[in-house]
């Protein structure tokens, strides 16, 4: 037991000083002093009460009674404008930037905006750091696992866990309030290297990931429908990032800090821009970041467009926004846009609509451009009453009773890491399965080979914007649970270089009954800032796999550690390896999760989330390309299930169970009236050569009052001899012959558990503008009448609804 306990400290101090280090910007911060930073801050590991208790502008000699921000009686709107009003330019500015250095003569103290909480409490920025008394916080599973349980209650849950946590950092001295998670970029290039972060290919799916983790970050349990949503109360701020268009980082020398995303306004409002609105309107989120890059040219910090016109107007934010960091930098030094000096910027930026700059930039140079005339200093307290209306709703200044008792014995309780472990089990994907090889029967396997560069994986398992992990588990600490492990590592890392570890693996796999390979990707290939070249495994992984797999003994179980998908097709058609599992990066939990999975303590259930695609995938088009339809005069194909229609590896929604469903139409409407007055007007859609053309084609969204709904019912039948949760995807097709629109899109999912031979009817109702719609080129949202198909999972059940016009 002592070693154990020596080697877990030697692996928690390398693992803090592994995430020390900040990946979302391009500055390193240290983070060793109070989030809060005020200069009147309590004692470190003490409570810090409130900006507006009279003790403690007693303390600083100020009477709290003459400062107007501080009367509860009045609404916020007025309180954050007295806060603003009474402050000096110079005093406004040093608020702009993420670290807030407060106005001591008003009482109002220092405040650090920067914490992450994409998959936990992290300390990747300097507003939430480590000590002795809060040595770590629970890390869930990184994103795109996640998504893959297709679970939304998860997907809160998870989100709701973090919260609290966090606020018992925040009482603790330890955690900030606002917190820059999550990323909801979809993956639209299987290169992309930061594909760890997201929950996928598909938009619609994207959006609800970010809807419920955000609801689950932000709502205050009686307040999730407040009356007015500008003082609705939160628990920690979110943000949804990074706004739009960005999912190149790094590839073949074009990097973020430079790359002009092409994109159509089609592609655009169908894939890029619908996760953020979802996560604005549905998520009520407190704050959006803008990304590095330029949109047809132009910053998207800079973008009026984009932020003034289209969060803040059309979405109605209920927040602030907020740069990536350093962007105004980025802006000036690497796009050079417009040959602006760095006021043009600050000033280009405000008058956008950013609210917020995580960098120095507004803090040093907003000034100058307001004597320099080149912003209204109106257009600085605007941003400052929306960043003061975020504070007050967290209770920064008033105090939050509800969640004062939280303390160090909410950080990494019990509960919230068997929740990592779920989240895990959940998201992990079975891939094959050859004659029921999986799970495993521990009383006949006396001996298992436990191999792979991930096989004692700790690090890789938390991926990045990760803290400091509470207890973790790796493969060869749960596996050696169940019985005799023989471990060799067969590769030094994920590089796989070197050739001369095979050998031991493969006498480990001669002896053994059965042999466990653990493959795959990690940081080292697929980061922010990395973006991959291929999809296949690095170095010498397809040789290892290979030469151990004719070597075992028994049955091979391949388990694959990744984001991004890697063509195994060759581990696919190899009759020896009789199973294989995708297990993300599962988060602190990961070993037991794969465990559990293995010897049938746990019937997976997870579907992929993105598309597996062939290697040759990517030698076909460029990263660069934004395009999501075919660009057939390039010879380019389409990107994500929406719009590919080669082969593939495994399709976007794969994934098997130990046991078996069956699926029967319960209830359908199978058809949709739409009622027209003689106001309404019919649009052309482009149709196929041949293709029949309906007298209308399609109604203008917004024209319609959009209130038409169909139900669907499913019953679902475990027809097994185990226990399972099934997940139930629902996609729409358009009527035949339009073109150039998608193949099918998801439109609905849920996931639900069936007891073996019992069954469960799940329910679905769609809004039929909103799931049936299609984007033309124009980037019009319409409406198009005929027969729409409804497929349900993998294509064994559909049926049509038909839209019809009536005058």
């Amino acid at each position: 037991m002592a070693k154990v306990v020596v080697i877990n400290l030697i692996l928690c101090i390398s693992l803090c000083m592994a995430f020390v280090s900040c990946t979302n910007s391009r500055r390193i911060i240290p983070t060793n002093s109070s989030p809060l930073g005020h200069d009147d801050a309590t004692p470190s590991g003490s409570n810090f009460t409130y900006v507006c208790d009279p003790s403690r502008f007693d303390q600083l000699g100020l009477d709290v009674s003459s400062f107007g921000y501080c009367d509860k009686s009045l609404p916020y709107n007025l309180r954050a404008k007295d806060l603003v009003d009474r402050m000096t330019l110079a005093e406004k500015v040093r608020q702009l930037g993420n670290l807030a250095y407060g106005v001591p003569r008003l009482g109002l103290p220092k405040y650090e905006w920067w914490s992450e909480a994409l998959h936990g409490v992290s300390n990747v920025g300097p507003g939430t750091f480590f000590d002795d008394l809060i040595p770590g916080a629970t890390s869930f599973p990184p994103v795109i696992l996640t998504a893959a349980s297709f679970n939304e209650s998860l997907w809160k849950k998870i989100g709701q866990a973090v919260s609290t946590e966090a606020r018992a950092m925040y009482n603790l001295g330890r955690g900030g309030l606002t917190y820059w998670s999550p990323n909801i970029n979809v993956v639209r290039d299987p290169r992309w290297g930061r594909t760890t972060e997201t929950p996928g290919e598909d938009p619609f799916v994207v959006g609800k990931y970010a809807s419920n983790y955000v609801r689950g970050l932000q709502d205050v349990e009686g307040h999730e429908n407040h009356e007015d949503l500008n003082s609705r109360p939160l628990k920690v701020s979110s943000c949804c990032k990074h706004y739009a268009a960005y999912d190149v980082d790094n590839w073949m020398g074009v990097e973020r800090y430079y790359f002009d995303a092409r994109v159509t306004e089609q592609d655009m409002v169908e894939t890029f821009l619908r996760p953020f609105e979802m996560c604005v309107k549905e998520g009520d989120v407190s704050s959006v970041m803008c990304s590095y890059n330029r949109v047809n040219g132009i910053p998207t910090c800079a973008d009026p467009k984009l932020l003034n016109q289209t969060i803040r107007g059309e979405w109605d934010l209920h927040g602030y926004i907020v740069s990536d960091c350093d962007s105004i930098e980025v802006m000036v030094d690497k796009h050079k846009f417009l040959g602006d000096t760095n006021e043009d910027a600050v000033a280009r930026t405000l008058k956008a609509g950013l609210d917020l700059d995580c960098g120095v930039y507004y803090t040093n140079f907003t000034s100058k451009a307001v004597v320099q005339g080149k912003v209204r200093e109106r257009d600085i307290d605007k941003s400052l009453n929306y960043l003061y209306l975020v504070l007050m709703r967290l209770g920064f200044f008033d105090g939050s009773p509800q969640y004062k008792s939280l303390g160090k014995d909410d950080v990494c309780s019990h509960q919230n890491i068997e929740l990592a472990r779920e989240a895990a089990r959940e998201g992990i994907v079975l891939l094959k399965n050859d004659n029921q090889t999986l799970p495993l029967n521990s009383a006949k396997i006396k001996t298992l080979a436990v191999v792979g560069p991930h096989a004692n994986a700790t690090k890789a398992m938390i991926g990045n914007y990760a803290g400091i992990p509470c207890r973790i588990v790796s493969p060869i600490d749960a596996f050696s649970k169940h019985g005799k492990v023989n471990y060799r590592m067969g590769c030094g890392d994920v590089a796989c270089k070197n050739e001369s570890l095979i050998f031991p693996a493969m006498e480990a796999a001669k002896h053994s009954d059965a042999t466990i390979i653990f493959a795959g990707l990690d940081l080292s290939i697929e980061a922010e800032s990395l973006d991959r070249d291929n999809l296949t495994l690095p170095g010498f992984q397809t040789q290892f796999i290979d030469q151990v797999t004719r070597a075992a003994k028994g049955p091979v179980i391949l388990v694959i550690m990744s984001a991004g998908c890697i063509d195994i097709s060759f581990a696919k058609s190899n009759t020896k390896i009789k199973s294989i599992l995708w297990a993300g990066y599962p988060g602190e939990q990961g070993g037991h999760a794969i465990a559990d999975v293995v010897y049938g303590n746990y019937n997976p259930g997870g579907r992929l989330p993105i598309t597996w695609y062939e290697a040759n995938y990517v030698d076909m088009l460029p990263m660069t390309s934004l395009q999501l339809r075919p660009v057939d005069s390039l010879g380019y194909p389409g990107r994500t299930y929406k719009f590919f229609d080669g082969s593939t590896v495994y399709p976007f929604g794969y994934g098997l169970s130990y046991t078996q469903f069956n699926y029967t139409l319960a209830t359908s409407k199978r058809s949709v009236h739409v009622k027209l007055n003689k106001y309404h007007h019919c649009r052309a859609l482009n149709y196929t050569s041949g293709a029949y053309n309906p007298p209308c084609p399609a109604m203008l969204v917004e024209d319609l009052k959009c209130d038409q709904h169909f139900e669907v019912g499913i019953e679902v039948q475990n027809v097994g001899k185990r226990d399972g949760s099934e997940v139930v995807i629902l996609y729409s097709k358009p009527p035949e012959g339009i073109a150039a629109t998608y193949i099918k899109q998801v439109i609905g999912f849920k996931r639900v558990f069936v007891a073996a031979g019992g069954s469960e009817k799940v329910t679905f109702s769609f809004n039929a503008c909103q799931s049936l719609k299609v984007v033309d080129y124009a980037a019009n949202s319409l409406l198009p009448s005929g027969g729409h198909t409804i497929v349900i999972s993998d294509g064994g059940l559909s049926f049509p609804v038909h839209i019809k016009f009536e005058r």
